[in-house]
């Protein structure tokens, strides 16, 4: 029998509310970013973020009760980490609310589970996978052996690609959000006029680390011509094109050593068009079933949020409580 769930997303700077049918899938959703907000502080006030949560949620649930029709649902999932906690306790408590009232489960969602199943929201997508999970504040590798079964893989050391975007983008004085902007900028720039360093690719293994290309940027950031927006953008499409090269490299060593066959690549980096192109071409050298979460999906929202709830739902696995903010919250503490 189809079920209907609500999904709530406010981990970070958006709120998001969604419906999904466990048999007819995505009904409807909506999204509200906080980016003009943020943006004349150059990143996220986690204070801010909270307080406009609490007054966009009922907003948008008005919003798609409206649209949809549906005053209910039969269960509620929630992000309960990691993110900020602040905005994490304000999603957490408004989906406690309803499925109280309503006397539904309440299931608690991994942010991370939410972006690899994110996909799925575009068809079905059969396990085992490998995953590269590149969101603002994390790059890793990951085994997807099913649902809540997952092993870690590689990660980042330092700063996750997206960050290393954010960074890099500020320190040429683009706007908030520097990664989108940054890459924009890349699309008229020569990405070989630079070199600019591939980290931890002379050495084994499967983590990541983006420092030092971020020191090496800032070096011939510091010393380009004054006003020359040529140079600038030169500048962008190598710091793009080592990022990118980094991931593809590590994507490759890991099916070399994994033998998955199947690639999901998730979170808001995820939407890079210079990524996608090169993991494209990855996947037709390699024989690779290649797998993307729409753009619309990519970064944070609700739908991913109520898919993971309804697969959960439907194998048993959700209606914890009581239901714990986790604003660190390791993956692989989910494999069941």
């Amino acid at each position: 029998m189809a079920e209907l769930v609500l999904g709530i997303e406010s981990s970070c700077d958006e709120t998001g509310l969604a419906l999904y049918d466990t048999e007819a899938g995505l009904v409807d959703e909506v999204l509200f970013s906080q980016v003009d907000m943020h943006a004349i502080y150059g990143g996220v006030v986690p204070e801010l973020a909270a307080r406009d949560h609490v007054r966009r949620l009922p907003l948008l649930w008005q919003e798609l009760r409206r649209r949809t029709g549906h005053h209910r649902a039969d269960a509620v999932a929630v992000t309960a980490g990691p993110g900020l906690i602040g905005a994490l306790l304000v999603g957490v408590n408004f989906g406690r609310a309803l499925a109280y009232a309503w006397g539904v489960p309440l299931i608690p969602v991994h942010h991370l589970e939410g972006h690899l199943l994110a996909p799925m929201l575009a068809g079905v997508l059969p396990f085992p996978a490998l995953a590269l999970l590149v969101s603002g504040g994390h790059t890793q590798l990951i085994a997807v052996h099913g649902l809540g079964s997952y092993s870690l893989l590689g990660e980042s050391v330092d700063d996750a690609a997206g960050e290393a975007f954010d960074k890099a983008a500020k320190i040429l004085g683009l706007p908030y959000p520097g990664g989108p902007a940054l890459a924009l900028l890349a699309r008229s720039g020569d990405a070989q006029r630079y070199r600019l360093p591939r980290p931890m690719l002379d050495r084994p293994g499967l983590d990541f680390s983006f420092s030092g290309l971020k020191t090496a940027f800032r070096l011939q950031a510091e010393a380009l011509p004054p006003g020359d927006a040529q140079a600038r953008a030169d500048l962008a499409a190598a710091f793009q094109l080592a990022v990118v090269d980094t991931l593809c490299a590590k994507c490759r060593r890991a099916i070399e050593a994994t033998g998955l066959r199947r690639l999901i690549v998730a979170g808001g980096v995820g939407a890079n068009r210079a990524l996608r192109e090169a993991l494209a071409q990855l996947a037709e050298t390699e024989h690779i079933d290649l797998h993307f979460a729409d753009l619309a999906h990519c970064t944070d929202n609700a739908a991913m949020i109520a898919l993971a709830g309804a697969q959960r739902l439907e194998l048993g696995r959700g209606a914890l409580e009581p239901v714990a903010v986790r604003p660190r919250w390791p993956l692989q503490e989910l494999v069941s």
